[in-house]
């Protein structure tokens, strides 16, 4: 299974492509690491955005998106571009995508220490929490 973990900061979207198969995980390579939406309030823009990431969703055979939730009130709280962008995620059709709470997280990964040390993958560090929610999906 093939799966993308998103994290959404300000107007961009980090992601990680993640495969797990036969037992093994593997980071496919990609051409893009990052989906930004700049001009939220243009209808044009907000169809751009969500026509991109779809694509790139059927280009590398993505069969599940796993986005980092952010708070909605406090002091985390995530921007309203975010949400919007989350939203345009989740109406992509055919493509499953789900949200997982920091509290999920934790659980998995402590039921599923990761076996590799993030910097051992040669990502980019702003990728992390990304890979990382990508991973806790799949080590279910």
């Amino acid at each position: 299974m093939r799966v993308c973990g998103v994290e959404i900061k300000g107007s961009e979207a980090m992601i990680c492509l993640m495969e797990l198969e036969e037992g093994l995980f593997q980071l496919p390579d990609c051409r893009q690491i990052r989906f930004q939406l700049s001009k939220d309030q243009e209808t044009e823009n907000m169809r751009k955005f969500q026509f991109a990431f779809a694509k790139f969703l059927e280009d590398y055979q993505v069969e599940q998106v796993v986005i980092k939730e952010r708070p909605q009130k406090g002091k985390f709280a995530g921007g309203a571009v975010g949400f919007k962008m989350e939203a345009a995620m989740q109406l992509i059709e055919d493509r499953e995508v789900s949200i997982m709470t920091g509290t999920e997280l934790k659980e998995k990964l402590k039921r599923n220490p990761m076996p590799v040390e993030f910097e051992d993958t040669g990502l980019k560090a702003f990728q992390k929490t990304a890979f990382t929610v990508a991973y806790a999906f799949l080590a279910h």
